[in-house]
């Protein structure tokens, strides 16, 4: 039986692979600052026989005054933005970016989320397959052909406001933070107009995860650094919350690669959280 890959690839595992019709890679390369920088990237340059999704138009939904400001897309919907893209069920998919993963390892989750457990994160990402002098591509890559993912959303992957609700101020669930100190404190907020955290959240910035090479750290060391912040609280009782449901994804993969798996993901998270003006807002660092 063909191994599959479910949270990390390296480099040199998916160089063996290029061409390989059982394996698809897709570039989630995107910039806040500039939504379409991503996309112009990947037409100058990219891993060979990779597809692209934009984090705006394929990886969100439509935004509402009461969502976060990358809802989940609808799920039939984005099976077929999949399937358009050449995701198939028996497919290995790796996901790559040039931002350590933060962008990419939403699309890892939403794969997860409808049901497709062979995807994984290119460890190091575009950077570190170009400081290692592997091919790129700059022509229209070839078809790949219409996929056929499998479309079975599991409710049970992520939780609701009114889920994160019930949760607040208890002993027995962790919300974890993925957003940077000065804005899960409150000192700066620059894409939202409320400033601060959920009350009881922990803050653990994504970037945490990651060596100076863009690497992740090892499962041991992971482990040692949630540690702390889960205390006995298991997996299965964290929430991971960041601006908007993105960078949230990186702590989840994290935990996962760690051996700390069942964690999930609150989708709105900050910017749909202080949508509904009756949520309680947090201010400081943790306590």
């Amino acid at each position: 039986m063909t191994r599959s890959y479910t949270t990390l690839v390296q480099t040199a595992e998916l160089a063996e692979h290029l061409g390989d019709p059982g394996w698809l890679a897709v570039d989630c390369r995107f910039t806040l600052s500039d939504p379409e920088a991503g996309l112009n990237a990947y037409r100058r340059s990219r891993i060979p026989g990779a597809r692209y999704l934009h984090l705006e138009d394929d990886l969100s939904g439509p935004r509402t005054e009461f969502s976060g400001r990358h809802p989940l897309p609808d799920p039939d919907a984005f099976s077929r933005t999949l399937a358009q893209a050449g995701v198939g069920r028996d497919r290995q998919v790796v996901v790559y970016d040039d931002s350590f993963g933060s962008i990419a390892a939403r699309l890892w989750w939403m794969l997860r989320w409808l049901g497709h457990e062979a995807v994984a994160l290119l460890d190091g990402g575009f950077q570190k397959w170009q400081r290692e002098k592997r091919e790129l591509e700059s022509v229209h890559p070839g078809a790949h052909g219409e996929g056929d993912p499998r479309a079975r959303p599991a409710r049970g992957q992520w939780v609701s406001a009114s889920e994160v609700e019930r949760v607040v101020g208890r002993d027995d669930f962790r919300l974890v933070d993925a957003r940077a100190p000065e804005r899960f404190s409150g000192e700066m907020e620059p894409f939202d107009p409320v400033a601060g955290h959920i009350p009881g959240a922990v803050n653990r910035p994504w970037e945490d995860n990651v060596e100076v090479d863009g690497t992740l750290l090892s499962p041991e060391e992971l482990r040692m650094e949630f540690a702390p912040l889960l205390g006995n609280v298991s997996p299965e009782r964290v929430i991971h919350v960041c601006g908007s449901g993105v960078t949230a994804c990186h702590n989840l993969l994290a935990m996962e690669v760690a051996g700390l798996k069942g964690s999930r993901l609150y989708p709105g998270s900050w910017s749909e959280w202080i949508a509904d003006p009756r949520h309680p807002v947090a201010l400081g660092e943790a306590a």
